[in-house]
């Protein structure tokens, strides 16, 4: 089985939508390959699965982890639907600083991929969500990171207005006073 592979505007981000075989009785679909990124000459190794399940309008992130247990993700959803989001986090890109979302649900099947450098949240569209991705390290709270989800330098078009975000995330510092980034 195949699956498109779609190059984003923000290098290293591809929306992916696998092969999917309906009939009466359902679907069936390739959730993963590892020869479909080694085709894309991606060098990944996934090593955790998670799922996460949220209520309409609440907005996870922006997370990632630094060195050295920065994580590349594969997310998709399995039931809801979900505005997703990526925020560029290498310093040395020319999209530093910048956003693209994609809109995966349950029904489009598709899948977001970004490399280890980059910031990923959601905010849920459907009354449920449940999101679940591949990262290609473990987790350690200590590596653990944020930026503001609202951070007006990076501003992104959250659909929904006044968001369910957690305290935690809540605190995370502004892009411009980050301190651990790529």
């Amino acid at each position: 089985m195949e699956a498109k592979f779609e190059k984003l505007n923000l290098e290293g981000l591809l929306l992916i939508t696998p092969q999917v075989f309906e009939d009466e009785r359902g679907f069936f679909l390739e959730r993963f390959r590892d020869e479909w990124f080694e085709k894309q000459g991606i060098d990944v190794k996934f090593v955790q699965d998670n799922h996460s399940k949220s209520c309409k309008g609440v907005l996870r992130g922006l997370h990632y982890s630094i060195a050295p247990h920065s994580q590349g993700k594969l997310v998709w959803v399995a039931y809801g639907e979900i505005f997703d989001v990526a925020v560029d986090l290498r310093q040395n890109s020319p999209s530093f600083g910048r956003w693209e979302s994609a809109i995966l649900s349950a029904d489009n099947k598709k899948m977001l991929f970004m490399p280890a450098g980059f910031a990923h949240g959601f905010q849920t569209l459907s009354e449920t969500a449940d999101v679940l991705y591949k990262i290609s390290d473990y987790y350690y709270q200590e590596f653990d990171k944020g930026i503001r989800w609202n951070d007006p330098d990076i501003a992104i078009a959250w659909p929904i207005d006044n968001p369910i975000v957690s305290e935690k995330d809540k605190t995370h510092p502004l892009l411009k006073d980050a301190k651990d980034l790529f």
